[in-house]
Parts: structure tokens; sequence; C-alpha cells
């Protein structure tokens, strides 16, 4: 408990003791802040997806004469918070939707009125929800929206005469196919069935987990009133971790790669590289795995059903304003042109990693616009077979202690799953009594 607390008071230490929106300035220290005509723009991007930022900006600059003063961030809370100390906040921010309860609580976001947006719409009943935070209020825009498919080396798989998984038996059996009967024709054992990023780093392996989990019938925490409370420690989250420790992390050896527990997403490339079979992951890898491996050799799959359904993490990214004063009519004039069929096709397309996977504008249609029907199994995964995280919570504590209990259960083969599980529940019960959100 002293770890979630320790956590809890550090975030507020660095962000300024939760400034609200009267306290922030207007960033007269900056240099673009003098200048009403240039929007400072932050994402969290790699250098490929920040190319593809660059190309939608530019157009927007063409377009409307809005300068944009452009920075690709990788290291985005920790620069954020950062910031917000100074109390000198970017103008716009495009970041995970799974952060707006987080960046709300601390007072980094002003509210948003769908009705101020051009094109608002166009936007489904659906993606404005995950916008709503604890009082009603809008924080962000949509923008990107995905679901997490399931990746398969189709190849490996018709070699070895099986058929496409439906089931989670049939996931599991086919993962043992991958891992010991040669799928590669090297001769050699160095196949593995699936790809896990089982990491607690950053919540890793309860983002990844969380799909199992709605499927086998669990959820994190369940809605009560105006609150929530804790559920981890239920009979269907018993089944269901209890049968991913003994058949993923603690069954046969190949069922996933040997460095899952410590695997975040940047360095689990094992099938990419060739040598895993399987991964339950977001779109946004589509092109990297057609340039690594070509689109011939796997296939985007729905993913497999388990007791309870196939729901599968849904996130994505929202158009967030800082908490600042100004400029409201250029941030929503960008806003405007992010969420226009113009700015979402621009951002799905390209030589580079596209920043939108599936548009939150509903006139379009994600296989249409990149002539790919794969993209149809993502978007109808979105659209019918997926579960978000609660966004009005601040649940980056909730997702980081969920993931170091799981890291922790699934690395200790001999431990007592039950215990585990009634320790994480205690523990969630405190972060959500931390933001009087308990009940």
């Amino acid at each position: 408990m002293r770890l979630r607390r320790g956590r809890l008071v550090a975030a507020l230490a660095v962000s300024g003791l939760l400034f609200g929106t009267a306290a922030c300035g207007s960033g007269s220290g900056s240099a673009r802040a003098g200048d009403p005509n240039t929007l400072e723009v932050w994402t969290r991007s790699d250098p490929e997806s920040a190319q593809t930022y660059q190309r939608v900006f530019a157009a927007f600059t063409k377009k409307t004469g809005i300068k944009i003063d452009y920075q690709p961030v990788m290291n985005f809370d920790q620069q954020l918070q950062s910031r917000a100390s100074t109390k000198d906040l970017p103008d716009v921010m495009i970041n995970d939707t799974a952060l707006m309860g987080s960046y709300q609580a601390q007072g980094l976001l002003k509210p948003i009125s769908p009705d101020s947006i051009a094109g608002h719409d166009e936007i489904t009943a659906k993606s404005w929800s995950s916008t709503v935070g604890r009082d009603g209020k809008h924080y962000g825009i949509p923008y990107s929206r995905q679901a997490m498919t399931l990746f398969v080396r189709k190849d490996w798989r018709e070699k070895l005469g099986l058929p496409q998984p439906k089931t989670w038996q049939d996931t599991l059996a086919l993962a043992k196919a991958f891992a010991t009967r040669d799928p590669d024709g090297d001769g050699k054992k160095d196949t593995y069935g699936m790809v896990v990023p089982g990491s607690a780093q950053n919540g890793y392996v309860a983002w990844w987990g969380s799909s199992w989990l709605w499927q086998g019938g669990v959820q994190i925490l369940e809605k009560e009133g105006t609150g929530y409370r804790p559920a981890m420690d239920s009979a269907a989250a018993l089944r269901t971790v209890t049968w991913m420790k003994k058949n993923l992390f603690c069954g046969d050896s190949g069922v996933i790669q040997p460095s899952a527990l410590t695997s975040v997403t940047a360095n689990t490339t094992n099938f990419q590289d060739g040598n895993a079979g399987m991964y339950l992951t977001g779109p946004y890898n589509i092109s990297t795995f057609d340039k690594a491996l070509g689109k011939d050799k796997y296939e985007v799959l729905p993913a497999p059903t388990g007791p309870a359904g196939n729901d599968v993490l849904a996130d994505g990214e929202n158009v967030y304003f800082g908490a600042k004063t100004g400029k409201a009519k250029q941030e929503q004039t960008l806003a405007a042109f992010l969420v226009s069929p113009e700015g979402q096709t621009l951002a799905m397309t390209g030589d580079h990693q596209p920043v939108v996977r599936i548009p939150v504008n509903s006139t379009l249609d994600a296989a249409k616009v990149r002539d790919d029907p794969r993209w149809s199994v993502v978007q109808k995964a979105y659209e019918t077979a997926s579960a978000q995280f609660p966004n009005a919570p601040d649940f980056a504590p909730i997702k980081q202690d969920t993931a170091d209990a799981l890291n922790a259960i699934f690395t200790y083969c001999g431990s007592d799953v039950r215990s585990g599980l009634k320790e994480l529940n205690d523990t969630l019960a405190g972060d959500l009594k931390d933001q009087d959100l308990l009940k």
C-alpha cells in the first residue's frame, strides 16, 4: 500500500498540487505564446508516426494559415508534468483516451463543448462517451480509435493444416503447435506460440491482459452509482487468471516467448522477427508487419472467444486542450480539421505509420480508405466486440497496480492466485478511496 500512496503523492507534487484552469497562465514565458496564430501541439510519437503528424499539420496550416509548433514527445507524461509545474502547458495535446481521468484530476485540461467543434455530429456517441469526465463535462475530442485483434502466421498455420482459432482452446492448441512442430521448417526448436508484452512496466500486462479478463467475464472495476468498486476478487477473476497462469505463463515451454514477463511492446518483436506465430495487439502494427514479413505471410483475425465472449480492449487517442486562457478559436479550428474526412484520411494514409487507426468520423470506412479489407476486421471489433477502460477515474494507478499484481502472480508459478487477487482487490479499493470514488 505504501508504494501506491507514494506514487500518488509523487504525481501530485510534480504536477504542482492539482492546479486548476484559473491558475494556469497563457504561457507568456514561451516564444510561441506571443503569436496568437501559432499553436504548440504535442503528440506522443516516435519518429515514424511523427512524420505522419507533420504531414497532417502542414496541410492544416496551408488550409487555415494557423501555424503549428509541433513537438513529438516520447516521454510524454514526464515532460507534461514538468511543464505543468511551470503552469505553461501546450495549447493542444493528442494522447491516450485512458489518460483523460488523470489529466482532468490534475486540472491540466480545459472542458470542451462538442457543439464548438465543426463536424462534431459526424462522431459517434460511443466515441464521444470516452471524453466525459466525472463532472459530466467533455474534456477531449475523439481523434482515433482501435481495438485489439489476433495476428496469426497464416503460412505456418496452413503448413501445419490447422484451422483459424475461434476459442481459447483453439488458440492454446495452435500456440503449442507453433512451438513444437517446426512451422518455419528449419529443423530447430526455435519458434514460439504467441507474443506477450507481460511486463509490469507502464501497466503493460494489464493493458494486454484486459482482453483476456473481459473474455473470461472479469471486470477490474464495476460501476456502482456515482462511484466504483473493485472486482478482482470475483469467482470469474479467479477462474480466468488461474487459466492464464496455468496455460500461458506456467504451461508448456514455448507457448509464449521466454522474455514475456519483462517485455513491453517496444521490445516485443518476436512476431515481426519471424519466430512467433500469434500476437494479440493493436492495428498500428499492420504496416510494420507488412514490411517485416510481407502481408501474404500473416492474417488479421477477430479475437477468439472466451467463456464470456470475445470483447477486446478498445482504446485510442483524444485531442485535449491545455488548461490555459486564449487561442480557443484556433484550437477549435485545429480540432475540427483533425476530425474532418480530410484530416482523418491524411492521418490514415501515406508512407509512414498511420496515426488514425479506426476513424472517429463516421462517414469514413477504414478498409475503403486504405483499400485493405483487413481493417474491416479491426473496425468491426471496435464497433461490436470491444470494451474500454473507465475514463472518468484516474485509471493510471489502477492499471499499474493491476499490472504489478498480475505480473507477480504469473512470475511465481507456485504462488496462490486467490490470495494474490485478494491483495490486488484491497489495493484497488485504496486507489478508489484516494479518488473519492469507492462505493
